[in-house]
């Protein structure tokens, strides 16, 4: 580490809090509050207080030092971007409400950068023009925006973040899968260095676009992002990236289709109850408009569907619930008796591979108070498209080799893609190829949630009394209390000086007119790694030191206190 003065907590620009805020709700938010390491300026906007920028200034210098490692060159990109790009792509419009759009003076239009794969398509544009130039990695650690619809969990969900996106540029496949690789080692890297408990997940691409595509993920209570782990294979990934197999079964001895009254049944609940049987034997089918054509989903009756599955199957396109204006204006889809067979051309259906062909269902007539059973799959009616759209349970089979699956939430800390030629194609980026015909470059993007990993190691590594950062990150290597008046107070500066002089980051409490249960207090809860305190045996040049994570402590001399202190 450099030589840094040290920092005295009587001119910090910093008050700790008693009292959690009234509009917390995650530990990480309640925490960097009331340690003074943040504080909100408006709704999803945060300002970053001198103890909350040295952590992040230190996650910053992790994943540039691992970034450089592999070759990657840093650049800035404005935040600011013209619309033009954007459009050029489609996601002018795709990114919808979350984009900030903004007009100039002279009536232009801009948009306030969430991510930035146009832009950097456009540099390498600019600047390359051989396959020479390439392979290249470029990256930057910038300030992103969207509009979250419900800015929430403090620094976890904003409405502004810091952000290491990276992109890599080849001119063959076999590149891409280089350049993938590399980030993907450089990623286990920085979050291990960074002390965070993560897993890697196969992750569907969404609006980024692509084929392969994971997540490094930070388990926590906090985390918005469910995702299933294997206990019996290595297998993990984002829910929403989870597949089941389809798997036909043979209906030779399903009897014909049977119509049955079912008055009062509209709901798989009433269903079940009135017929005598497990709501997975039903079929539930889910109206939906995509662009405003009437879609219908199949999953079996004791599933729930996924809209964020659905959403993506259909993106671009907006997918929306039916209506009870829908309903009157087609008198052919009964509410609560929707079944598959026989709607034909009139409404798309798609369905979850668990509705195979072959299987049988109990499902709706297509008419008021009336059932069917012993509808079958690719007999009675036919799937347009099989997409996994279910809701992933607790035990449902790994994919890998069979077993129930876990679930648990977590922080999205990375994500890592192989773009393909997406951007390429949208804004013709190509190069001079070794046969001196053009070849169309092909890209990977790489992003790293550099203020969420703050978030993200708080609430993993917090405890009941406050912050507890991993010394890599944390705003200071020692934190030393003076805990009385002016003999603690000389010492305590006396043992700080020698420590900076030793080359360790310093923190010292040397306020004035505070008690010192307060400075203790004080001093778990914002969670330097080493605490030094200069207490009842200053006289003897006696300092007590207590490690923040164990609890463990040990009364030194100065001399031995620095020993310690700096060989650890």
């Amino acid at each position: 580490m450099a030589n840094v003065p040290v920092q005295r907590m009587s001119q910090l620009m910093a008050k700790t809090l008693r009292d959690d805020p009234a509009d917390a709700e995650v530990l990480s938010h309640k925490l960097l509050v009331r340690a003074g390491y943040v504080r909100r300026t408006a709704a999803g906007v945060w300002t970053w207080l001198p103890l909350g920028k040295k952590v992040l200034a230190n996650v910053e210098r992790i994943v540039r030092e691992e970034m450089d490692a592999i070759g990657a060159q840093e650049v800035l990109l404005p935040a600011l971007l013209p619309k033009e790009p954007y459009e050029a792509t489609g996601r002018w419009d795709e990114y919808g409400p979350e984009l900030f759009r903004l007009k100039d003076r002279k009536g232009g239009d801009y948009l306030l950068g969430p991510t930035h794969e146009e832009i950097f398509t456009l540099i390498v544009k600019d600047q390359a023009s051989s396959y020479k130039d390439l392979p290249v990695i470029l990256y930057q650690i910038q300030t992103k925006f969207r509009d979250e619809a419900r800015p929430r969990a403090g620094i976890l969900r904003g409405r502004e973040f810091l952000m290491k996106d990276s992109y890599s540029f080849d001119t063959e496949d076999e590149g891409l899968a280089q350049s993938y690789a590399l980030h993907r080692q450089a990623y286990q890297k920085v979050f291990e260095r960074l002390g965070l408990d993560y897993r890697i997940c196969a992750a569907t691409a969404g609006a980024m676009g692509g084929s392969k595509s994971e997540e490094f993920l930070a388990p926590a209570g906090a985390g918005e992002d469910t995702f299933a782990d294997c206990p019996a294979c290595d297998f993990a990934a984002n829910t929403e990236a989870i597949t089941f197999e389809l798997q036909p079964v043979d209906a030779g001895d399903v009897p014909a289709l049977e119509e049955i009254p079912t008055p009062d049944t509209p709901t798989i609940e009433t269903l079940a109850a009135y017929l005598g049987v497990e709501a997975s034997a039903t079929l539930k089918n889910l109206l939906v408009k995509v662009d405003g054509e009437i879609v219908a989903v199949g999953v079996p009756g004791d599933r729930e569907v996924d809209m964020g599955k659905v959403e993506a199957h259909f993106a671009p396109a907006v997918v929306e619930m039916v209506t009870e204006a829908d309903f009157a204006g087609r008198p052919d889809l009964v509410r609560g008796y929707v079944g598959p067979q026989g709607l034909g051309e009139k409404v798309t259906y798609i369905a979850d591979p668990r509705v195979a062909p072959g299987t049988a269902w109990i499902t709706g007539a297509n008419k008021p108070g009336t059932h069917a059973r012993n509808v079958v799959a690719g007999r009675d009616f036919e799937v347009g498209a099989y997409v996994d759209v279910v809701v992933v349970q607790e035990g449902d089979p790994c994919p890998n080799c069979g077993t129930g699956l876990k679930l648990d939430r977590a922080i999205e800390i990375g994500h890592i893609f192989q773009l393909g030629r997406k951007y390429a194609d949208a804004l013709k980026l190509d190069v001079l190829g070794q046969n001196g015909k053009p070849v169309r470059v092909t890209m990977g993007s790489y992003g790293i949630g550099v203020s969420r990993a703050v978030a993200a190691l708080a609430e993993q590594s917090a405890d009941d009394k406050g912050l507890c950062w991993p010394a890599e990150v944390a705003p200071a290597d020692v934190h030393v209390v003076a805990a009385g008046k002016a003999l603690q107070t000389e010492l305590a500066l006396d043992v700080s000086e020698k420590l900076r002089t030793a080359g360790l980051r310093v923190l010292v409490d040397d306020r004035a007119g505070v008690s010192p249960g307060v400075k203790f207090t004080d001093s778990e809860l914002i969670g330097v790694p080493k605490i030094l305190v200069a207490g009842r045996r200053s006289a003897e040049g006696v300092l007590e030191l207590k490690d923040r994570r164990t609890g463990e402590r040990e009364e030194l001399t100065v001399d031995e206190a620095i020993a310690r202190l700096t060989t650890a």
